[in-house]
């Protein structure tokens, strides 16, 4: 896998600082504050730590964590990547601004399978308004009066206009989507390692349902191109971060000599350096044998007592 990602590179945009903000009706988004200052980063440099810390923050959905625990972890997860991008990850294509409307194929946050543009970009600008007009397949974006954000569409120009449009500060992702992104993918992976952990345990019917449940793991992928640098290079075109880390993970659960494990004793998520490795850490297996030795003096003393 290695040898994959060591010549391509995808850039995504993170700000320094990410605030809570409630809408009207009660619903909490994430967003960048207004003095918060964006930078860009190479996400494939990054792409175990950010996967790890994806299954680490829905295994604490999954075991139901209060939300304000979840929601600084969240808060934490954008400072050091980004928001999502569920804006151009969930549509058909990122491209929805050269089109009449917005096509959805299923997923787990809007049941609509089309609808307006108008009315899906308030989906993620629910505060502030970007200065857009649309007309039929023709759109018109005007950011002049911010020179960060115009430097920063213009450093960009590669991407889709939604997806410089996601980068604004303006954008927000609601906490109750992002969240459950999280949970997927934990169970995603708690799934996959039960299956082999306990596969001689489980039954055909048990087995058939966590088979599928796999199945059901995907949908749109990144596009990619074939650059001709020094040699053929193969250069992944990232519309969203979501996507990034979908296929990122995708490529980690099959990866057989540096699998991702669960920790035996902080139960945390980590990629073992090989195959037999159980804990994170030295420290994680030194404390772990420690308790596992008191455990064993306290259940003798117990015995002859």
């Amino acid at each position: 896998m290695k040898n994959l990602f060591e010549r391509t590179s995808s850039n995504w945009v993170r700000y320094s600082e990410y605030e809570w903000r409630a809408a009207e009706d009660g619903t909490l988004y994430l967003m960048p504050t207004k003095t918060a200052q964006p930078s860009i980063y190479d996400l494939l440099a990054e792409y175990q730590k950010i996967v790890l810390d994806a299954i680490n923050i829905g295994r604490m959905g999954m075991s139901k964590k209060p939300d304000a625990e979840i929601q600084k972890a969240i808060q934490q997860f954008a400072v050091k990547y980004g928001l999502f991008g569920l804006m151009t990850a969930l549509p058909t294509t990122p491209n929805f601004m050269e089109y009449e409307a917005v096509y959805l194929p299923k997923n787990h946050f809007i049941k609509e399978e089309t609808m307006s543009t108008e009315k899906y970009l308030a989906l993620f600008f629910p505060f502030d308004k970007l200065d857009v007009i649309k007309r039929g397949i023709e759109s018109m974006w005007n950011i002049q009066n911010d020179r960060v954000m115009m430097a920063l569409a213009l450093t960009m120009t590669d991407k889709p206009m939604a997806v410089n449009m996601s980068f604004q500060r303006e954008y927000a992702e609601r906490y109750d989507w992002m969240k459950q992104q999280f949970i997927d993918w934990a169970f995603t992976y708690i799934n996959r390692f039960l299956y082999y952990e306990d596969y001689d345990t489980l039954n055909d019917e048990t087995q058939q349902m966590m088979q599928q449940s796999m199945v059901a793991f995907g949908g749109i992928a990144p596009t990619y191109h074939i650059a001709l640098l020094d040699k053929p290079t193969i250069v992944w075109d990232f519309h969203s971060l979501l996507l990034g880390i979908q296929m990122l993970f995708s490529f980690m659960l099959t990866d057989s000599e540096n699998p991702i494990k669960l920790c035996r004793h902080c139960t945390k998520a980590f990629v073992a350096s090989r195959p037999s490795a159980v804990f994170c850490s030295p420290q994680c297996k030194n404390k772990h044998n420690v308790y596992k030795s008191r455990t064993k003096k306290n259940k003798d003393g117990d015995k002859n007592a």
